[in-house]
């Protein structure tokens, strides 16, 4: 059910996109970026190149959050690992190691 609805609602918004392309498709507009002024764009071509342009800089700030997350991560670890070194055990055995090769009986 809910693939169901994730799907129904992707499609939504693809035929949202592009009534709204073929409804501004003339539709021209001054672009006036503070620094270069652009004449006679498409509002489609503004609309779009803001969305991803939004998405860039959400990708670009989620990176950074992600990355001081994980440095926090890693010291805290690396801070666990010195107050309580872990014991490794020496008996253990790989069950799945690719040295000893196991044969099939036809």
């Amino acid at each position: 059910m809910s693939r169901l609805a994730g799907a129904a609602g992707v499609v939504a918004v693809l035929v949202l996109v592009m009534f709204f392309a073929r409804w501004n498709s003339g539709e021209l507009v001054t672009l006036d970026l503070g620094f270069r002024t652009f004449f006679r764009v498409p509002l489609t071509f503004v609309a779009f190149g803001s969305l991803i342009l939004g998405m860039l800089v959400m990708l670009l700030a989620g990176l950074h959050s992600d990355l001081r997350v994980r440095r926090f991560l890693r010291e805290r670890l690396a801070e666990e690992n010195r107050r309580e070194p872990r014991w490794i055990d020496q008996d253990q055995v790989d069950l799945f190691n690719s040295d000893s090769e196991t044969r099939e009986d036809p």
